[in-house]
């Protein structure tokens, strides 16, 4: 007669199918950077205001979250109206004044420009709603529905919380997954959010504090914000598929933005093999720490 035994997935397994999870990114983002879905995309990306390293500073201290601002006259061109009593971001903007002057040794009358820096108003794409029969191009990461059956949100918030962090669920700002903070050590994640949307970005915060993204100054993470975003989100994909969640739909669309949407298809893969030794450390680490809570078993098949 045979026999099932349950037996947690060996180390070798477990490196060997990470490892392949982790090659397929490049291959899915390769699949989307082809497909008009991403052309669309691109379209609505581009067509953002590129603002000065000082407007960003400004923007990032008021809303630290933010993603993508307009004024509110742009937002409707892109299908998309600010909401009422919404707080706007101010920053400043450029201009010139024509001035004449008359030059005291000849006489003449000369034309200046003088630089002026008004304060503008923008808002952020999460304090805009999509206008009635518009088509949303906002994001190409779409988030996931359904159950988590794994119970790997409950298996992530155990270990964070014995590792010293607060993890809550608070209702944000409809855009915003959650955020994690050095103040207070606190996770949060948004109250609305699916359960496996949950656990996914519980898995994306947890890889934020393994790799160390928070212990980063705050001018290296607005230059290389795109790479770390990119290495937690790799990191939750990759950990998510060995505890049996498949988080393609959100997770290949994300990492394809944050990689420079711009970059061709080979650029992209470089980059997510570049960080291939980080990630997998990181999946590791995290999956020692969710064993035996999370780690889906073997069947192994004994005769006797």
């Amino acid at each position: 007669m045979s026999r099932t035994s349950r037996q947690t997935m060996s180390a070798e397994q477990r490196r060997e199918q990470a490892a392949a999870l982790h090659a397929s990114i490049a291959d899915q983002a390769h699949a989307l950077r082809g497909s008009e879905e991403w052309r669309r995309f691109l379209d609505f990306s581009r067509s953002f205001h590129t603002y000065s390293l000082n407007n960003v500073l400004l923007i990032l201290a008021q809303r630290p979250t933010a993603t993508a601002v307009a004024g509110y006259r742009q937002w409707q061109t892109k299908g998309r109206q600010v909401r009422k009593g919404e707080q706007a971001i101010r920053i400043f903007g450029y201009s010139t004044k024509r001035i004449t002057e008359e030059d005291p040794a000849t006489g003449e009358e000369l034309e200046k420009r003088l630089p002026r820096f008004p304060v503008l108003s923008v808002f952020d794409i999460t304090q805009t709603d999509l206008i009635d029969g518009e088509e949303d191009h906002a994001t190409i990461a779409h988030r996931l529905t359904g159950t988590d059956d794994l119970g790997i949100a409950a298996a992530v918030s155990d270990y964070l919380t014995a590792t010293g962090w607060t993890v809550t669920r608070e209702q944000l700002d409809g855009h915003t997954n959650g955020y994690t903070t050095n103040h207070g050590r606190r996770v949060v994640i948004e109250t609305h959010l699916s359960p496996a949307q949950g656990a996914k970005t519980l898995l994306h915060e947890a890889a934020h504090i393994t790799l160390g993204h928070l212990e980063t100054p705050h001018s290296d993470y607005l230059t290389h914000r795109g790479v770390m975003e990119c290495e937690a989100e790799s990191v939750a994909y990759v950990l998510a598929g060995l505890l049996g969640l498949d988080t393609s739909a959100y997770s290949i669309g994300y990492i394809a933005t944050w990689s420079d949407p711009d970059a061709d298809t080979h650029a992209v893969g470089e980059d997510i093999h570049a960080t291939a030794s980080r990630v997998l450390g990181a999946v590791h680490t995290l999956a020692d720490a969710l064993e035996p809570a999370t780690i889906p078993p073997t069947i192994v098949q004994a005769q006797h």
